[in-house]
């Protein structure tokens, strides 16, 4: 399984990045997919995720502003980013396929989002 990310990169505060996450190698339509971000000296958090019902949840710091999307046919996922903050700087990662004990089996290598004051 391979989780390929892109879309990241430098961005003044109040604008917008999207993030792609593309898979192979899993059948993507029946997993549910998620994104994390870890900030410098900051736990990993759960930024978003969808599952296969295409039912989604955010975490609250990034509700309204961020929306978690998947293209079942492109087996890609993406995180549409708006109305960014400097504290959204991170690296942020994809993940595919949760487990029942809500962990997911597969990580994409990160993708860097700096968002400048």
């Amino acid at each position: 399984v391979q989780l390929v990310e892109s879309g990241g990169g430098l961005v003044q505060a109040g604008g917008s990045l999207r993030l792609s996450c593309a898979a192979s190698g899993i059948i993507f339509s029946i997993n549910a997919m998620a994104w994390y971000r870890q900030a410098p000296g900051k736990e990993r958090e759960l930024v978003a995720a969808i599952g296969n019902n295409r039912i989604s949840n955010y975490a609250d710091s990034v509700k309204g502003r961020f929306t978690i999307s998947r293209d079942n046919a492109k087996s890609t996922h993406y995180l549409q980013m708006n109305s960014l903050k400097p504290e959204d700087t991170a690296i942020y990662y994809c993940a595919a396929a949760r487990a029942t004990s809500g962990m997911y089996k597969y990580w994409g290598q990160g993708t860097q989002v700096t968002v400048s004051a």
